[in-house]
């Protein structure tokens, strides 16, 4: 018999004033499982992982994390267990060091400079970049600080939104293998939205969400998950 999943997303639908977003969604992922969440722009991919993320309440639906419906959780125990970086971060304060020494902050524990640079090398950012102006971090950087803020104290879950987006080559093959390796090792699960599955089909199965209902006569190919 299958284990019940880590995270369950039980008929999801979504509506932003007169248009439907997301209708009747569901879909789960495995404690140790990474699913890439793919589909035609509009169809709501993003509104899917910020319902997800607790940013956004749907209008239909239950969203279960081992065994227990969301609104067992306080807000903050909810986003401590479900970890959500966007494509294009929410950097705060001044510096790299004032986002990463966060998560350390709310759970009034003492930040670990040296962890903070050793974690952000993992992403071949450089250690001098902890004392860096968020103002003067490139795009990539900024996703790849973002991503390391989300690290800091391991979520259940882990919703990545384009993440890699701003990234050349190695750094995107660097962002799949840190990500590869705590899937395997920490037994993380994963929900990735993607427009390009090609370069990380290797990492899990691919989950397509169909054109919204006025979009689906134009687009062919969006109705079924491969």
């Amino acid at each position: 018999m299958a284990s019940s999943p880590l995270l369950a997303v039980q008929h999801v639908s979504y509506q932003s004033g007169s248009q439907s977003i997301l209708d009747d969604v569901s879909l789960a992922v495995q404690a140790g499982e990474c699913r890439l969440i793919t589909g035609p722009s509009g169809c709501g991919k993003s509104t899917l992982l910020k319902i997800i993320g607790g940013l956004l309440m749907p209008d239909s639906g239950t969203l279960v994390l081992n065994g227990r419906a969301s609104d067992a959780f306080t807000p903050e125990a909810w986003r401590q267990a479900v970890g959500y970086c966007t494509q294009t971060p929410a950097l705060f304060g001044d510096t790299v060091y004032d986002n990463l020494a966060f998560p350390w902050v709310l759970r009034q524990k003492k930040p670990d400079k040296a962890r903070l640079r050793a974690d952000l090398a993992t992403v071949n950012l450089a250690e001098d970049t902890l004392e860096k102006s968020i103002q003067s971090l490139s795009g990539g950087e900024k996703q790849r600080v973002s991503l390391i803020r989300n690290l800091q104290f391991l979520p259940q879950v882990l919703l990545l939104d384009e993440i890699t987006s701003a990234l050349d080559e190695e750094n995107k093959q660097t962002v799949h293998k840190l990500i590869a390796g705590l899937v395997k090792e920490q037994h993380l699960g994963v929900l990735w939205v993607t427009h390009d599955t090609s370069e990380l089909r290797e990492l899990g199965d691919v989950i397509t969400l169909p054109a919204r209902l006025k979009e689906q006569s134009e687009q062919e190919g969006c109705h079924e998950s491969a």
